[in-house]
């Protein structure tokens, strides 16, 4: 008996200890398919009081850029700290790779590393590829593993009506789904429902009651909203707030001269109740975009519930938030409905962090979402450190209150491309072994919507770029 309440000590001085040396709670919020296009980044037309108010009291990042245009690997290069380092990484289908075996040795995620340092750790959501964090087919076929091993104790992602995580990724009102088998598939769906009767209502009702649990605990939460990703759907009051609102359509109509446009496959095979035209017209253009803003409002609706919670328990004092889109989104731009290409739009994400105790700050730096990483290891001064693999990312803790200027440039890859942005150009080029071919550069001083490629001209400018995707050794082979 003394011997068990001897071990039950050890036990619990050692959780102690690991409380105090964590410095801050994380809360890591995720949102599909989110554009740089909020209140906070400059845009009026859009309803996001929510969004602008955590901004507000963040660092806010003008030019923060993924690593790969598509959910799963944007999410697998966050989660694991990882430029892509091989071609599987460059898919939906990046997080497979993982070993499901527990290792002594090193953590193979953000999420588990912070709780080898002793933090509660819960997930919400969309946060890894899927919808609940595991490996099932879009049918709900497969094994359920976990996408991410050894890395959640807590994992609450309600189902509701839709009964697993693809069903409430694709989810309309009342149960139904894109992949139930019915044939309906409406690209736009807004009925005279509360928020929590869809499933982003419901996670964030998922939040609430888990912020309540952890309220006490040291801990790391993430929560992953489904909306704005397609079909677009939310409560009718959302899409209200734009019946009024003259919106203007996408500045480059054009597919300029990139080899990289794409024909929005995802986009059109949704159903619409009027037919639409490729490219679309003008008016279809403002209904696309409305119903894209709906989204935006209804998640800000919920982030703005999360907010209120954590200050009601007073967690404001002690937890970073971050906030981060897994990539950007086309509305019209290049006559492109979606992401997967290597140009700026889809490149392009927002991200916030939150520090207790520190003033608002807009960083114009480029940073890339591998740099999150090693910020918030810095950040909360984390006991373990230990990394299956060397970060590829930079902190970016020098750089606030300006005392650093950040990197200067970000790197990001699409299927055999490479992509390189620095302060003024974009870079898009083909590799083949250590070879580069089929450039694409775009000048961002005097061509922000990249339609006129300069690189025939441009070669001293090519061949620095170039010299540091070499020197940083990052094409993957």
């Amino acid at each position: 008996m003394k011997s068990m309440l001897y071990k039950t000590l050890i036990l619990l001085g050692l959780s102690l200890s690991l409380f105090a040396e964590n410095k801050y709670n994380v809360l890591f919020i995720c949102v599909d398919d989110l554009r740089n296009e909020l209140g906070c980044y400059g845009v009026p037309e859009i309803k996001t009081p929510n969004f602008d108010k955590l901004a507000n009291q963040s660092i806010v990042f003008e030019n923060h850029y993924v690593q790969v245009p598509t959910c799963g690997a944007s999410r697998y290069a966050l989660l694991t700290g990882q430029r892509p380092i091989n071609k599987r990484s460059l898919n939906n289908g990046a997080f497979n790779q993982l070993s499901h075996l527990s290792s002594e040795k090193s953590a193979q995620s953000l999420p588990e590393l912070f709780r080898r340092s002793g933090y509660k750790t819960s997930t919400i959501g969309k946060v890894s590829h899927s919808p609940d964090g595991k490996l099932f087919k879009y049918t709900g076929e497969g094994k359920g593993l976990d996408e991410l091993p050894n890395a959640w104790d807590i994992n609450n992602t309600p189902y509701g009506k839709w009964k697993y995580g693809w069903g409430c990724f694709f989810a309309y009102d009342k149960g139904k789904h894109r992949e139930d088998k019915s044939g309906y598939k409406p690209r736009y769906e807004f009925p005279e429902i509360e928020d929590n009767e869809l499933p982003d209502g419901m996670n964030c009702e998922a939040a609430l009651a888990q912020l309540e649990e952890l309220k006490d605990e040291r801990f790391f939460m993430a929560l992953g909203f489904y909306k704005p990703h397609l079909p677009f759907v939310a409560p009718k009051k959302y899409r209200d707030l734009y019946n009024d609102i003259d919106l203007k359509i996408a500045q480059n109509q054009s597919r300029g001269e990139t080899k990289h446009w794409h024909g929005s496959g995802e986009f059109y095979k949704y159903q619409t109740h009027t037919k639409q035209a490729k490219p679309l017209s003008e008016a279809h253009q403002i209904e696309a975009k409305k119903a894209y803003y709906a989204c935006v409002s209804y998640i800000d609706a919920q982030l703005g519930k999360v907010l209120n919670k954590l200050k009601e328990l007073g967690l404001d004092q002690n937890t970073i938030i971050v906030l981060w889109g897994d990539h950007g989104w086309n509305l019209g731009d290049h006559q492109i409905w979606g992401k997967h290409t290597p140009l700026e739009t889809a490149l392009k994400s927002p991200l916030f962090i939150s520090i207790p105790g520190e003033d608002h700050q807009r960083s114009n730096a480029i940073v890339e979402t591998v740099d999150i990483y090693p910020t918030l290891m810095d950040l909360c001064e984390v006991k373990y450190k230990k990394t299956k693999s060397k970060l590829s990312g930079t902190s970016l803790v020098p750089q606030f209150n300006n005392k650093g200027r950040g990197k200067d440039f970000a790197i990001s890859y699409w299927k055999d491309s490479i992509s390189i942005r620095n302060k003024r150009y974009r870079l898009i080029t083909k590799i083949k072994g250590t070879t580069f071919s089929e450039f694409e550069l775009y000048d961002h001083d005097t061509d922000p919507n990249e339609t006129t490629n300069i690189a025939p001209t441009s070669k001293a400018v090519i061949e620095n770029l170039t010299t540091i995707i070499k020197r940083e050794n990052t094409y993957v082979y």
